[in-house]
């Protein structure tokens, strides 16, 4: 087990205590491309993440970056009262997330870098509006007072594309990890730019062992993935339970290929679920538990139990623990 802190939202806990981990997940999301699908509700999400915990997960990431909705103060809550450890996120998402009316548009990568660095160092705001009116805003707090830190820094981009937008927050998260090394997730759409991204983020001083490429199961071609673990990158598949883009077998099939390959420490697994219409606690399907209780049991039968372990303990320990 690598050795080393990770910052959750309760405090910083060593990396060999975080047992199995969800390495995606949302607690909280509101998005103008996902209207109608919010999770906006403590009582509700806090059910779905103790449907999670029963599944077999004991940490989760909560991957919902600044301006997106995400409650750092309910997510702390919800870590408290379900026991699972949660690594929060700071960072911009895609483009599309925002619009082209939103006040983060001419916000420049020193600001973004600021807010970022502060979210991880200090403390996430407790309503991420407020920060769009004035830079002085409170903090949010745990029961017991602590301010509550993000552990993770997360970017989006587009389809075979990185904005303008897109390209000054990779910026800015590369300044941020270089000041805490804390780890970067990047949102790829169907696995598309992920070797652009990586190069980006090399010539900002960041190397590929720090950064997981979220959604490469969305391509399932092996032979991309192994070049992306032989850089150093993590691998996120979260596309499970969603047949209308790949079914489960393929990504099973997918997965026992990339390890034959000999990329077993690159893969992490989450569920990505995001939407209120498949959280069992919204009234939803298929929720949170469904990687627990019906994915992992077959990938189990395809590639043994110490892969899977390694999947859901050591890589994500080690993606997840501060470089410094």
């Amino acid at each position: 087990m690598p050795a080393g802190l990770v910052r959750t939202v309760l405090g910083d806990v060593e990396a060999s205590a975080l047992g199995r981990v969800d390495y995606h997940e949302h607690l909280f999301q509101i998005s103008p491309l996902l209207a109608g699908d919010e999770l906006d509700d403590e009582n509700a999400s806090g059910a779905e993440a103790a449907l999670l915990k029963a599944s077999g997960f004991e940490s989760m990431v909560d991957a919902t970056p600044f301006g997106l909705g995400r409650h750092p103060e309910a997510v702390a809550r919800i870590s408290e009262g379900t026991g699972l450890a949660v690594v929060a996120a700071t960072g911009r998402h895609r483009e599309a997330h925002y619009g082209d009316d939103h006040p983060m548009q001419v916000w420049d990568a020193d600001r973004l870098a600021t807010l970022f660095t502060a979210d991880v160092t200090t403390g996430m705001a407790a309503d991420d509006a407020q920060l769009f009116e004035s830079p002085e805003v409170p903090l949010a707090r745990t029961r017991g007072g602590q301010t509550v830190r993000a552990g993770l820094l997360k970017a989006g981009v587009g389809y075979w594309s990185i904005s303008p937008f897109e390209r000054i927050t990779l910026e800015a998260l590369a300044v941020t990890h270089r000041g805490t090394g804390a780890p970067i997730m990047v949102h790829l759409e169907f696995c598309t730019a992920a070797h652009e991204v990586l190069d980006l983020l090399a010539a900002e001083g960041v190397a590929a062992d720090r950064v997981v490429l979220a959604h490469a199961d969305r391509d399932p071609d092996a032979g991309l993935h192994v070049s992306l673990g032989e850089r150093g990158a993590y691998l996120g598949y979260d596309g499970f339970a969603r047949p209308r883009a790949h079914s489960d077998a393929r990504l099973l099939e997918l997965t026992a290929s990339v390890v034959q390959a000999g990329a077993t420490e690159r893969i992490v697994l989450g569920g990505d679920v995001a939407r209120r219409t498949r959280y069992i606690a919204y009234g939803g399907m298929p929720g949170l538990s469904y990687l627990g209780e019906r994915y992992l049991p077959r990938l189990r039968s395809v590639i043994g139990d110490e892969a899977v372990d390694r999947m859901l303990i050591d890589n994500p320990a080690r993606l997840l623990t501060l470089s410094h």
